[in-house]
């Protein structure tokens, strides 16, 4: 019998990536995806090609990808899958690239010239979709990098990263409390309404409040906090109550009104009214499809 513990067990990758290399890179011609939910340590940029129809999952994000797909993941806890699902390709393509959180020795990312990545990279910790542009202006250097080899690939490879950095388009794909990362603005103003959002999410949060801590009236604070983190208060409210709620799904086995009051929503049917909405499923489907997504190791 499986205890409750291992039901919720994520595979934790042991990657091919020496202490010597910058970077491994695997480029595989497949027909279908096998490889179960797991997580690492490695920051991982994955392209996929001709794979329409695969269900990608990072952290609580869950999305059917066209033809190509590119998505950079830098966060060592969160879980990620790319399922067969619809997709009837025999001529998939598959390139993956892991290289070391210390790749960027000492200072090297706090320089001028490395802040797009830098910036990038800390988006990335939730996963991050790169727009169909970003793919198109990388593609030919990812192809290369496949075959390259020695001083010349890392080269190639930074180059591939700072194109990608400069798309600030790519799209977050996991929330972060879902993820277990703390995300704050550069407004001190900002991170201070984050702060207390983050500490008091399971309870009545008031507008008056948050405006008050900041020294603004409602009125300009809740325009304020949408031009700096271009969500309503009460969107980014609801994205972090909801990152709480599908944690919980994933990691425990409280009944989901449990977990709705647990994470600050006061009413059932309102909250899973607000999940399908978002999710396009109902917080039971979601459990019981993230479930099957994961092994017991």
């Amino acid at each position: 019998m499986i205890g409750n513990d291992q039901l919720f067990s994520v595979m934790h990758e042991i990657t091919p990536l020496s202490d010597r290399d910058c970077f491994y890179i695997a480029d595989r011609r497949k027909k279908e995806f096998t490889y179960p939910m797991h997580c690492h340590a490695e920051y991982e940029l994955n392209f996929t090609e001709h794979a329409a129809g695969v269900r990608r999952t990072v952290g609580d994000s869950s999305e059917v990808i066209g033809d190509y797909d590119l998505v950079l993941i830098t966060g060592k806890d969160l879980e990620h899958v790319w399922e067969q699902h619809e997709c009837a390709s025999n001529d998939i393509r598959e390139i993956t690239i892991q290289f070391s959180p210390d790749l960027f020795f000492g200072g090297l990312l706090n320089k001028n010239q490395f802040d797009s990545i830098r910036r990038m990279l800390e988006r990335a910790r939730c996963g991050l979709c790169f727009p169909i542009e970003a793919i198109m202006k990388t593609y030919a250097r990812l192809d290369r990098l496949a075959s390259e080899r020695g001083f010349y690939a890392v080269m190639d490879f930074l180059s591939v990263l700072y194109e990608l950095s400069l798309f600030t388009d790519a799209r977050v794909l996991s929330h972060s409390s879902f993820a277990k990362i703390e995300v704050f603005s550069d407004s001190r103003r900002v991170r201070t309404v984050q702060k207390y959002i983050g500490e008091h999410y399971r309870e009545e949060i008031r507008l008056s409040t948050l405006a008050s801590l900041v020294g603004m009236t409602p009125v300009s604070f809740s325009r304020f906090f949408r031009l700096r983190t271009g969500k309503t208060l009460s969107d980014y409210i609801i994205d972090i109550r909801l990152g709480y709620a599908t944690r919980l799904l994933v990691d425990s086995t409280h009944t989901v009104s449990e977990i709705c009051y647990d994470c600050g929503f006061n009413n059932l049917s309102n909250f899973n009214r607000i999940f399908k909405k978002k999710k396009s499923c109902s917080p039971k489907e979601f459990r019981e499809s993230y479930r099957k997504k994961k092994i017991v190791v």
